[in-house]
């Protein structure tokens, strides 16, 4: 049994909370991993079967299989998708410039999925602010306050639901909170915000037709097939929430002098969950 545990079985933990947290919408790796352990393992002889903890896969594993699964389910239409989604977040932070916007999360990492939403951190101490801005601009939102447990205490956030071509979550944070980063529980690495001028050059790099063609025409091409994509009843249904691609960080106290530097190679941040590894 010690190389099933070791290889084989671990594996197919990780495929099985992918499975759970791709169609069943299954949120936090925590549990995935979980429940995949009980239904591969069930029951013999009228006893749960037991697993130990170096059985079950890493967050960086799961996420890695639901990349895959993701992958095989959708295909080239990510890429497309991808890109959309990325031009849209860059309209998104031109327009919150006083506000330091920054990308996160999996349209920053293209680890992308259908269902998936752009994620945008800003800064600010003056909420208000912020809010009159997002009426100014005309944008259709809704606030949603969440309290978590963060740098050893218990914080409100705000986080603002914007109707946009796509999905738009924007997390407040206070003005200093942009020059720390908490660090990912998958490789333990500072996580990192990208901002507009590191996203237009990824758009560059990676997306240089489409992009061209964008700047030429000042149109998102094949917008109406892309949106005709995510409401396509036959293909798979993710989960409600993003993040699901991303890495869960590891919330610990502020780090002295970690300054943020959103112009190095990027990392995923997705919200906040309950549990990591």
């Amino acid at each position: 049994m010690s190389s099933e545990r070791a290889g084989g079985l671990r594996g197919r933990i990780a495929a099985e909370a992918a499975r759970l947290m791709y169609e069943e919408g299954v949120k936090q790796y925590f549990t995935a991993k979980r429940m995949a352990a009980r239904r591969l393992l069930g029951r013999a002889g009228g006893k749960n079967l037991r697993y130990r903890p170096q059985d079950l896969p890493s967050n960086g594993e799961i996420r890695e299989a639901l990349l895959a699964m993701a992958e095989l389910a959708e295909g080239e239409r990510r890429t497309r998708r991808l890109f959309a989604m990325r031009v849209v977040a860059l309209r998104v932070m031109r327009a919150l410039g006083p506000f330091e916007p920054r990308l996160i999360g999996s349209v920053s990492t293209g680890h992308i999925r259908r269902g998936s939403d752009i994620d945008i951190q800003v800064f600010t101490d003056d909420e208000d602010a912020l809010e009159r801005h997002l009426v100014g601009l005309g944008w259709s939102f809704d606030q949603e306050r969440v309290s978590i447990f963060k740098f050893g205490q218990i914080r409100e956030y705000v986080h603002y639901h914007v109707a946009e071509v796509f999905p738009v979550e924007l997390t407040v944070y206070e003005r200093r909170e942009l020059r720390f980063r908490p660090r990912s529980s998958t490789d333990g690495k500072p996580i990192q915000r990208v901002k507009v001028t590191a996203l237009e050059a990824l758009l560059v790099e990676e997306h240089p037709e489409a992009w061209a063609q964008y700047e030429a025409e000042g149109i998102i091409a094949h917008l109406d097939e892309i949106l005709a994509e995510e409401d396509d009843d036959d293909a798979p249904r993710p989960g409600p929430f993003d993040g699901l691609l991303a890495e869960d960080p590891v919330e610990e106290a502020w780090p002295s002098g970690a300054e943020d530097e959103p112009d190095e190679a990027y990392e995923p941040l997705p919200g906040f969950e309950a549990y990591s590894d």
